[in-house]
């Protein structure tokens, strides 16, 4: 009878998911920033703010969807720069906004660098970046 218990306790289990498996497997794909990350057209600020870039010299800058995310995501929340870079680092929703496809458990960036970003984009850019996150949250 014990024998049977045991079995059955073990057959129970459910094996966890790897802190390293995709975010995909892990969140609720009808939770509000799943579904706004798949309906933001990310590819027209890859296109617009590309050749913002040099290719050949210099540091690699972080990716632009990860600094258009922040930025969204800080309009959206209400959340000053060093707020949303904290928070990015905690919640596995934020960084699959921002297109990771593992969870990391560090700072996407420096606070400041969401400023050097604004800069490069200029005004024309982030009302590029607001009119799209306005644009998907009426549909």
């Amino acid at each position: 009878m014990v024998e049977n218990l045991q079995i059955i306790m073990i057959n129970k289990t459910t094996p966890q998911p790897s802190l390293f498996s995709s975010l995909t497997d892990q969140l609720n794909p009808r939770h509000p920033l799943y579904l706004l990350a798949n309906k933001i057209d990310w590819r027209r600020f890859e296109e617009a703010f590309s050749p913002l870039y040099c290719a050949v010299n210099g540091r690699p800058a972080k990716p632009i969807r990860l600094m258009c995310g922040l930025l969204i995501l800080k309009h959206v929340r209400n959340l000053s720069d060093e707020s949303v870079v904290e928070q990015w680092s905690e919640n596995a929703y934020y960084q699959y906004f921002c297109g990771m496809l593992e969870f990391t458990p560090s700072y996407p960036c420096n606070a400041s660098e969401l400023v050097h970003f604004r800069k490069r984009v200029g005004e024309n850019g982030m009302e590029l970046i607001l009119s799209e996150s306005i644009r998907v949250n009426q549909e």
